[in-house]
């Protein structure tokens, strides 16, 4: 079992916590989660959510960090190391691998979507008129040239990071966007605590309802928990291939966390007092960034600055996510089919492209079918990924590092740089027990089971 020689590592560890915070901070985090949490009551919601991020998400991201660094592989080749180049453990990897691909030719398109909404509001295109708005979504959406153009802008700008490498590519722009990032969600966040509906923002995110308790809310929040950090794509997997064994993976883990939860938190709390001053309910769906957040900002004062602001956080949030996608392909083809780092991202990009040209045109091709919930291409997609691939790809993660990677292997990992046989009971008993069967009951639910 023979390691890759003279691999790149992160330059610094600020820079190696940033960019595996990228990857968690991205649409789902500012598009997918104040609109999940909007329509599950709020504040039950996010404190179910937070449970979920540090006894399933956090162990799992440790997992996988380990598996990384341990092998210094990508996630196909990373199992080869660990558990033989013919054990079918190398399945896991595979589906990490194919989630993550699969995940980034459609989530291109959405993302090309916020590329588009950025040219409208420096074009003071947004107005107060709904149905303005919603004509404004539809025509982007049913224009095949227009969707595509704006997909393969994104999918160009994500390549042109990740052909730089670790170093010169995706580290050093994630050291320039996230924080960009965090300074334009403070600044949102600000801004919505000068509005009226600031403190009825605050109660429904932090003042949980518990007549409103059901079971399905717990495994929203388990499910988004587990979806907002990355995991079961082969991303943490193949950043931490890139750390020195130097690295302290609890304290590293914890801080991308923390920053991951964060932006999930202020991003509620900027767009919720803006959706609420409108009058706008919390829960208007996935089309409340593209339809309902364009009306919001056209009414409120400096409303054309901070729709500038809005949609240049989303892009610079779905680039940081992008990069990492598509770093979990090249990775592999770097280490496995020793192909150069540039022929690599581009082949990868333009076979993304064409993957995803089905989901860019999904939503033209059926005429009378609500773009939104229609079961096209790219709800295909979706479901595929969100609900199957990487719930069972964290699963296997999970099983793996709980039961099948021998324990002292684990602990020379760990203990060596200083972490207490205590944390690490607690780690692994979290990993044994509590993901594995959060992780079968979040794809039980998906399943329709429970």
């Amino acid at each position: 079992m023979q390691q890759a020689t003279s691999r790149a590592h992160w330059a610094t560890r600020l820079g190696f916590i940033l960019a595996a915070a990228g990857s968690s901070i991205g649409l789902g985090n500012i598009w997918k989660f104040p609109y999940v949490a909007g329509e599950n009551g709020g504040g039950l919601f996010i404190l179910f959510y937070l449970i979920c991020v540090v006894v399933i998400g956090v162990p799992i991201m440790m997992a996988e960090f380990l598996i990384g660094r341990t092998s210094e592989r990508d996630a196909v080749g990373a199992f080869s190391v660990l558990a033989g180049r013919r054990s079918p453990w190398r399945a896991a990897g595979w589906i990490a691998m194919g989630a993550a691909f699969l995940l980034f030719s459609f989530y291109s398109v959405v993302a090309g979507w916020v590329f588009h909404y950025l040219l409208q509001a420096l074009k003071g295109s947004f107005s107060s008129n709904p149905e303005q708005i919603a004509g404004l979504f539809h025509q982007l959406v049913g224009s095949p040239t227009q969707v595509i153009m704006w997909q393969s802008l994104f999918v160009l700008a994500t390549g042109a990071i990740v052909v730089g490498g670790i170093r010169g590519g995706i580290e050093r722009w994630s050291r320039i966007l996230l924080p960009l990032l965090f300074i334009m969600l403070l600044g949102l966040v600000g801004y919505g605590f000068t509005t009226p509906a600031a403190a009825k923002a605050w109660n429904f995110m932090f003042f949980p309802r518990w007549d409103a308790f059901s079971w399905s809310i717990v495994l929203e929040a388990m499910g988004q928990a587990f979806f907002s950090m990355s995991l079961g794509a082969g991303v943490m997997i193949t950043y931490g291939s890139y750390l020195d064994k130097s690295a302290h993976l609890p304290s590293l883990t914890f801080r991308i966390a923390i920053l991951d939860t964060l932006v999930a938190l202020l991003a509620g709390l900027a767009i919720f007092p803006a959706v609420f001053s409108a009058g706008i309910s919390a829960d208007a769906g996935p089309g409340l960034v593209f339809q309902s957040v364009p009306l919001v900002f056209a009414q409120l004062p400096f409303g054309y600055i901070l729709g500038i602001v809005f949609f240049l956080l989303l892009s610079f949030a779905a680039l940081t996510s992008s990069i990492s996608m598509l770093e979990v392909a090249v990775s592999y083809l770097v280490d496995e089919k020793r192909l150069r780092r540039n022929a690599a991202t581009w082949i990868l990009c333009g076979l993304a492209l064409a993957l995803g040209l089905p989901s860019a045109l999904s939503f033209n091709l059926w005429s009378g079918v609500d773009i939104l919930a229609g079961r096209t291409f790219f709800n295909f997609f979706d479901l595929l990924v969100s609900s199957y691939l990487l719930p069972l790809g964290g699963l296997l993660v999970a099983v793996y590092t709980g039961w099948f990677w021998p324990e002292h292997k684990e602990k020379e990992a760990l203990f060596v740089y200083g972490t207490s046989r205590f944390l690490f009971r607690i780690w692994h008993g979290l990993l044994r027990w509590v993901a594995p069967v959060a992780l079968v009951l979040v794809f039980l639910r998906q399943l329709g089971v429970v």
